[in-house]
């Protein structure tokens, strides 16, 4: 498999270099017949029954830390739109018919004179071929029982119609497109950290209730360190970008991580049985969010070495280099309950997602918002209640209980708040890590328990999704 440097000395690897239009034929019997076992992940001949071993992706860099300027998989090539690139001929080398593919809809068909399956494997300008996918292990029966699970501990405020119409007869194995990402980096934070050494509480002079102060010592800190990320994963759909109140599609992202490193060269076969959704974003809208995503894993990456500062570190000065990157296309399993809401006119299309691999599984339910609300006013009026009797300074929390209550129950039935945690759940390496942890002085009489500017925890990667469809509105305009 060859490196070809373009014009900017990127190099591309030619990741479908061998790949083969045409019939895949069972090593063993010949038989084009041929699926995916979900239970071994691997290729099944449908006729003898024979598996053989997934074939993996060759000529991409391994060892991270080695990775050096940009190196991109065929499969990221930039998306031709134009519906001629998505029709492709192929001739039956057992009985010499052509069969037309329009690889929009589907990367497979049956010749019509001899029913011999015909794949499509070689990429193709629209997004439709990966370089990579990720086997099915989950199957449907296990994913039902997982949905089914997840709904039925949702039953008493779901709404009327919906467990009337539940069903997973409904359940799909949907292919989504992802990029996956690894990154050699080296990383350097500097800032202010705090080690608590004292805590006590003292009455005010204003109405003699007592309030908690610290004591702490404040150090200069500096972290300098190289750090890997193998597998950072972001969608490629534009549709999985949008984020809205209505849009309850964040719970497909939010079942991940996936096991990745696990994934083989794409083959038609692998979605036999499953559809699949076309890549249709390119490297270019997405380097932004891999930028921020990437500071937001070391920043994470940080924290773990900065763990004796108890009140916390506010970085100054953060600066995050790239020596090397890698990106490639990929397909990844879940197995998909939809069902739509009608609503005022409008319709939301609510998900349970169930990861292919791990049965990690969530989803959105259709609430029954006056079934709820009428719980939370009698939630809230007992709590009144309770206030008024009980005598304690902060009764008024009381008044905030039913509140609260309708607050959580739509978010564990809606889950508008889960997403995919990349900053802690993307496999990072940290090496060669110098620290420098200079005392600077003792502070007296603190009054707030962090340290002020407490920012070893901020996320920047997740909400930059809009400005991602806008950049791809211009390049269509």
């Amino acid at each position: 498999m060859e490196e070809e440097p373009n014009d900017n000395g990127t190099k591309i690897i030619e990741t479908d270099k061998g790949a083969i239009d045409g019939q895949n034929k069972c090593p063993k019997c010949g038989s084009t017949d041929i699926s995916v076992n979900a239970r071994t992940g691997k290729l099944r001949c449908n006729f003898c029954r024979h598996e053989f071993e997934p074939e993996k992706l060759q000529g991409m860099e391994t060892d991270i830390s080695k990775l050096e300027g940009r190196v991109m998989a065929s499969g990221t090539q930039d998306i031709v739109d134009d519906a001629q690139q998505n029709v492709v001929t192929l001739k039956c080398t057992s009985c010499g018919a052509e069969v037309v593919i329009d690889t929009a809809e589907a990367t497979q068909a049956r010749c019509h004179w001899c029913r011999n399956t015909l794949s499509i494997n070689q990429q193709v300008p629209n997004g439709v071929i990966p370089d990579v996918v990720l086997p099915f292990n989950v199957t449907k029966a296990e994913a039902e029982e997982q949905i089914q699970k997840f709904v039925r501990k949702r039953k008493f405020y779901s709404h009327p119609k919906f467990r009337r119409e539940f069903s997973t007869q409904n359940i799909m194995g949907v292919y989504f497109p992802y990029m996956l990402i690894d990154i050699n980096t080296h990383a350097y934070f500097s800032g202010h950290g705090e080690r608590e050494v004292r805590r006590y509480r003292r009455s005010t002079r204003e109405n003699g209730n007592y309030s908690t102060y610290y004591d702490a010592d404040l150090y200069e800190v500096e972290r300098d360190f190289d750090l890997t990320i193998e597998g950072l994963t972001v969608e490629s759909s534009a549709d999985k970008l949008k984020r809205s109140s209505d849009n309850t599609n964040n719970v497909i992202n939010s079942i991940m991580p996936f096991d990745t490193e696990n994934s083989a060269k794409y083959n038609a076969n692998y979605l036999k049985g499953y559809t699949a959704e076309k890549r249709d974003v390119n490297v270019e809208q997405l380097e932004e969010l891999v930028d921020r995503q990437s500071k937001d894993i070391a920043r994470y990456a940080a924290k773990d070495t900065i763990k004796e500062y108890d009140r916390g570190v506010s970085w100054s000065k953060e600066q995050l280099s790239v020596k090397g990157e890698q990106w490639k296309t990929a397909y990844l399993p879940v197995w998909l309950y939809s069902y739509q809401e009608k609503k005022n006119n409008n319709s939301i299309l609510h998900y349970v997602a169930v990861n292919a691999r791990t049965k990690e599984t969530m989803g959105s339910v259709p609430i029954n918002i006056p079934k709820l609300f009428l719980v939370s006013c009698i939630i809230e009026i007992l709590a009144i209640i309770a206030s008024i009797k009980i005598d304690f300074d902060y009764s008024w929390i009381l008044w905030l209980v039913g509140i609260l209550y309708f607050v959580v129950m739509r978010l564990r039935y809606r889950n508008s708040n889960e997403r995919h945690y990349y900053e802690k759940e993307t496999k990072r390496t940290i090496f060669n890590l110098k620290k420098a942890d200079r005392f600077i002085k003792k502070e007296t009489e603190l009054s707030d328990s962090k340290i002020s500017n407490e920012n070893s925890e901020r996320i920047t990667g997740q909400n930059i999704q809009e400005n991602i469809l806008n950049k791809m509105n211009d390049l269509i305009k």
